[in-house]
C-alpha cells in the first residue's frame, strides 16, 4: 500500500479489495454452475439412440427370456443336487448299516436270518434306485441351465454385433455434442473476457473499481480454469495449438505495452521539470519514492545520500529547500515537514 495514503484511506482500500475479491467469488460459482450444466443443454447420447429399434427389442426381450431361463434352470438345478445329495446319504446310511449287520449274520450263521437279509438288500437296491434317479435328474437340470446359458451368450453376440456399428456413430455424435457444447462455453466466456479488457482498459481506477476488478478476475477464472478444460484434446494437439496462440497473443501485447512504456517514458523525460511533476500522481510518487527509485523515470537512486538533490538518469529534482525555512526537504511533498509551509507542487491528486 502507498505510504502517501491516510490510515482510514488504506484501511478502505483493503476493504474495497475484499469486495472486489467477494464479487469475483460469487461470480465465479455462478458462472462455473453455467459452464458445467451447459452440457445439458442437448439430450443425453445413448448407444440404443443409434440402433434399429425393432432389433432392439427383439434382442432384449430374447436376452431377458434367456436369462429367466437360465435363472430357472440353475434354481432347479439346485434343488436337484440337493435331492442327490439326500439320496446319496441315504444310501451311504442304510449300506453301513447293512454292512453291519451282514458281518453280525456271518458270525452267528442263523439261517433264519436268510428272509431278512433278503428284504434288507432288497431295501438297499431300493435306495441305490432313488440315488441313480436323483443323480439323472441333476445331470438333465444341467443340460437346461447350458442350454438357457447357451441361449444367453447367443443373444449377447447379436448385441455386441449391433453395438459396433452403433458405437461408431455414437462416437461420432459424442464428438460432435462436445464441439458444439464447447462453442456453448466459448461463445459465452468470451465476451466475458473482451468485457474484463475493456473494463481493465477504461474502468480500473474509476469509483466502482472494486466491481471492476472483480468481474476482470471473474472472467480471467472464468475463460482459463472453467473453459479450457472442456478445450477438446484430439490427441493434444488442439490444447498445444491453442496454447501457442494464446502465448504468442499474450506475447506480443506484453511487448507492445512494454514498447510504448519505454517510447512514452522518452518523452516524458524530454519535457521541462515543471510538466514532468504534472504527469505525476501524488501517491504514486511517494510510493516510488519509498521503495527507493525516481519517481519520474522509476530507476534506483541513493535517497539516504544528502548530496542527491536530482536524479541522476532523468534530471528530474527530487530534493528542494523549503521557501520559508530553507531546509531540505522532499521536492514531492506539498508541505514542508519543518515549518508546515505550502509547498510549491503540481502534482495530480
Amino acid at each position: 500500500m502507498s505510504k502517501g495514503l491516510r490510515l482510514t484511506e488504506k484501511w478502505m482500500q483493503r476493504a474495497l479489495w475484499l469486495v472486489a475479491f467477494a464479487f469475483a467469488a460469487f461470480l465465479i460459482g455462478l458462472g462455473g454452475k453455467i459452464v458445467e450444466n451447459l452440457w445439458d443443454v442437448e439430450e443425453q447420447l445413448t448407444l440404443e439412440q443409434f440402433m434399429d429399434p425393432a432389433q432392439v427389442a427383439a434382442v432384449r426381450a430374447e436376452q431377458a427370456r434367456a436369462q429367466d431361463r437360465r435363472d430357472a434352470a440353475q434354481l432347479a438345478l439346485e434343488q436337484a443336487q440337493q435331492k442327490h445329495e439326500v439320496a446319496r446319504a441315504n444310501t451311504r446310511s442304510s449300506r453301513e448299516t447293512f454292512d453291519n449287520w451282514l458281518a453280525t449274520r456271518r458270525a452267528t450263521a442263523r439261517p433264519d436270518q436268510d428272509p431278512e437279509l433278503i428284504e434288507r438288500t432288497r431295501a438297499l437296491d431300493t435306495l441305490q434306485a432313488a440315488e441313480r434317479a436323483a443323480l439323472a435328474a441333476v445331470e438333465a437340470q444341467q443340460q437346461v441351465a447350458l442350454d438357457a446359458s447357451h441361449a444367453l451368450e447367443r443373444a449377447q453376440a447379436r448385441w455386441r454385433q449391433m453395438e459396433g456399428p452403433a458405437y461408431t456413430a455414437w462416437a461420432k455424435a459424442s464428438r460432435g455434442k462436445e464441439l458444439r457444447v464447447f462453442g456453448y462455453r466459448l461463445a459465452l466466456t468470451l465476451p466475458l473476457l473482451v468485457l474484463a479488457g475493456w473494463l481493465f482498459a477504461h474502468k480500473r481506477k474509476g469509483p466502482y473499481w472494486p466491481f471492476a476488478w472483480g468481474f476482470i478476475i471473474f472472467a480471467l477464472v472464468a475463460f482459463f480454469f472453467e473453459l479450457v478444460p472442456y478445450l477438446p484434446s484430439y490427441g493434444g494437439y488442439v490444447r498445444y495449438i491453442v496454447g501457442i496462440a494464446i502465448t504468442v497473443l499474450v506475447g506480443r501485447y506484453a511487448i507492445g505495452s512494454l514498447q510504448r512504456y519505454l517510447a512514452r517514458q522518452k518523452e516524458t523525460e524530454a519535457l521541462p521539470d515543471a510538466e514532468r511533476r504534472q504527469t505525476l500522481r501524488y501517491d504514486a510518487a511517494l510510493a516510488r519514492l519509498g521503495k527507493g527509485v525516481c519517481p519520474g523515470c522509476e530507476r534506483p537512486v541513493d535517497l539516504k545520500d544528502t548530496g542527491i538533490d536530482y536524479c541522476p538518469h532523468c534530471g528530474i529534482g527530487l530534493f528542494d529547500r523549503c521557501g520559508g525555512c530553507a531546509s531540505r526537504k522532499n521536492a514531492f511533498a506539498r508541505f514542508c515537514f519543518s515549518c508546515g509551509t505550502a509547498a510549491n507542487t503540481s502534482l495530480a491528486d
